[in-house]
């Protein structure tokens, strides 16, 4: 429904693409990848007319409505419930069941309807602004990293709710997992231009690596050609006997369309050092208990032993506890009551969502990388720099002039800079794009010693967690198993908020019957005109039936009275008048179904208010 057509953009720091061409068809949602930095959230901006193009066209049908999740936040209504009705339709502005649906789908109880917007969380207003986006009921959705801010039930209602979008969909994550299980098509900014395949990432690199072998084979046979021609051109050029040729072969090289050598983006390389240990488990936890009053305890009776080579997943929603019992798991919070003990051989690394604030604002990468491990010779921190992507004079720049992610990066770096056989890892995957994220999960898969780690990507989980800790609505247990066993055995107990979903809202028989009035009249309205137009083209078609008898007749008396002009008459006559009833009865039938439709909503609607 929307078409690119030649478009460039470039910044002061260099260009991002040139010349994208792209259709996205009804029906189409598609995954756009690339590395951070390459023009993914540039493109979004100029679809939307945030930004402008430096040459090139967008086409984007009349009235055809494109929705975006907003970063900013503003709200103006005392309540959730009614910040949120405010991006209802019009003509939709009772349906307070379709705002409920949704928020509950994202995280939200019935308690927090009532609550103002403004009391919620950073994290948890990103949500309201996600449920007011999905409210609007676009015909085109561009989601830019939805899944922040979000845990793992939240993700899971989310990927389904995206599943059964009617519309399009053009989505940037991280989660690689997450993109498979809602798009048609996968796009990626490579190297300044749009690739687009139909299915999955996977079909989508796998396909991207086929082609750069692939051109990779025409540049050495090219490269070959071009190296025999300047050979030739070298040898004869000053020889009058083959001047000729040689200036033949001049022309000839000057024709050739040169490949350029591939680019290859840089990718974070991740390779944990492991320090040996004789220990069979590294950590022994025993009822464990923390709250940060006696009265809020946040879990307790936490008991588990982590073996070398394991990998230990802590799951749950936000705000449960999981960064909290890692915490304190790696003795930075003490616990009210219970046991941590780690081997004497055990060595030990841990990312955690805050640790980022640990970092020296005014020294170097390289700096944070030696203070790290002091004993570390200077190739080697260059190295681990350009893993992180830090190449070059790169590593000398300033921790205060990085961005978030940069940071994380970072600090991933300052364990790379250890000897150690247990991992602690809280969100790793944040900042990290997909290309990076895989590299992680292999390094983690090839770790040899252990690992804890707290994360929402359902993917990652299922790729190296052996065990889990589940928070759930009934507290936090061990489930000794993977996480594809856990949704088999146990699953998740909020996704029973689907029952909750499907309820409709509590309204007194008063209210009711007010509400059932201002739909019947809303009804009434929309659909008066139609049943006025179809009353018209049945009059119309039936007495042009009428006339069309008549004619058929006079026809017969013609061709009876052999009268060829007559004839010639009335055929054109009956021609044009079958014509115009087949034309009407096609306009019959395109308003009949737009009546049937526009009757059966509001059926729906009015149902749904119950008795």
């Amino acid at each position: 429904m929307i078409q690119l057509i030649n478009i460039s953009k470039s910044f002061t720091s260099g260009e991002l693409f040139s010349n994208l061409n792209f259709k996205l068809n009804n029906g189409n949602k598609v995954g756009l990848v690339g590395r951070n930095g390459s023009g993914k959230s540039t493109l979004f901006k100029l679809i939307l007319g945030e930004e402008h193009a430096d040459s090139g066209d967008i086409a984007i049908p009349k009235g055809y409505k494109i929705g975006a999740l907003k970063q900013y936040l503003s709200f103006s209504e005392p309540s959730l419930r009614e910040e949120c009705a405010l991006a209802l339709a019009e003509d939709d502005k009772f349906s307070i069941y379709k705002v409920e649906k949704i928020l509950f789908g994202l995280g939200f109880s019935h308690e927090d309807l009532e609550k103002s917007p403004l009391s919620f969380s950073g994290g948890y207003q990103i949500r309201i602004n996600l449920a007011k986006l999905l409210l609007t009921e676009p015909n085109l959705l561009l989601l830019d990293e939805p899944t922040n801010y979000l845990d793992i039930v939240s993700l899971r209602w989310l990927k389904s709710f995206l599943k059964d979008f009617q519309g399009e969909i053009i989505l940037i994550t991280h989660d690689r997992d997450f993109m498979d299980a809602v798009t048609t098509h996968t796009m990626g900014i490579i190297r300044k231009s749009l690739q687009i395949v139909t299915g999955d990432t996977h079909k989508f690199y796998s396909q991207l690596q086929a082609n750069e072998e692939l051109y990779e084979k025409q540049k050495l046979n090219q490269d070959k050609k071009v190296k025999e021609l300047e050979d030739f051109i070298a040898r004869n050029k000053a020889r009058a006997s083959t001047a000729a040729l040689a200036q033949s072969k001049v022309k000839q090289l000057e024709k050739m369309d040169l490949l350029d050598d591939l680019g290859y983006d840089s990718t974070l390389k991740f390779d944990f050092n492991y320090k040996d240990t004789p220990a069979k488990v590294l950590l022994e936890v025993k009822a464990l208990e923390f709250g940060y009053t006696p009265e809020n305890i946040l879990f307790k009776n936490i008991s588990f032993a982590l073996e070398k080579g394991k990998c230990l997943g802590i799951i749950g929603k936000n705000g449960k506890g999981k960064s909290t019992l890692l915490n304190v798991i790696a003795n930075e919070l003490k616990p009210l009551s219970g046991e941590v003990n780690f081997h004497t051989s055990t060595e030990y690394a841990h990312f955690g969502q805050t640790n980022i604030n640990r970092l020296n604002q005014n020294n170097t990468i390289m700096d944070e990388i030696y203070a790290a491990n002091p004993k570390l010779g200077e190739s080697v921190v260059r190295s681990i720099c350009g893993g992180m992507m830090f190449s070059g004079e790169s590593a000398k720049k300033k921790v205060s002039l990085l961005s978030g992610g940069e940071k994380s990066r970072v600090m991933l770096g300052q364990i790379l800079a250890h000897d150690l056989n247990l991992l602690f890892l809280d969100e790793p995957t944040n900042h990290l794009d997909m290309d990076s994220i895989e590299a992680l999960t292999i390094a983690i898969q090839n770790f040899k010693g252990s690992c804890i780690i707290v994360t929402h990507s359902e993917e990652l989980l299922r790729r190296v967690c052996d065990a889990l800790i589940i928070f759930s609505q009934d507290g936090a247990e061990y489930f000794d198993g993977g996480y594809d066993l856990f949704l088999e055995k146990i699953g998740w107990q909020e996704e029973e908020i689907e029952e909750k979903v499907k309820q409709t809202p509590k309204i007194n028989r008063a209210e009711n019957k007010k509400l059932r009035a201002a739909l019947v009249q809303e009804r009434s309205q929309k659909s008066a005109p139609l049943k006025k137009e179809l009353e018209s083209l049945e009059k119309f078609i039936i007495k042009t039936e009428d006339e069309l008898k008549i004619h058929h007749q006079n026809l017969t008396k013609a061709s009876n009275a052999a009268d060829n002009s007559k004839i010639m008459e009335l055929s054109r006559l009956i021609g044009k008048l079958e014509n115009e009833i087949e034309s009407k009865f096609e306009q019959l039938e395109i308003v009949q179904n737009e009546l049937d439709d526009i009757l059966k909503v509001y059926e729906n609607k009015i149902n749904e208010l119950g008795e």
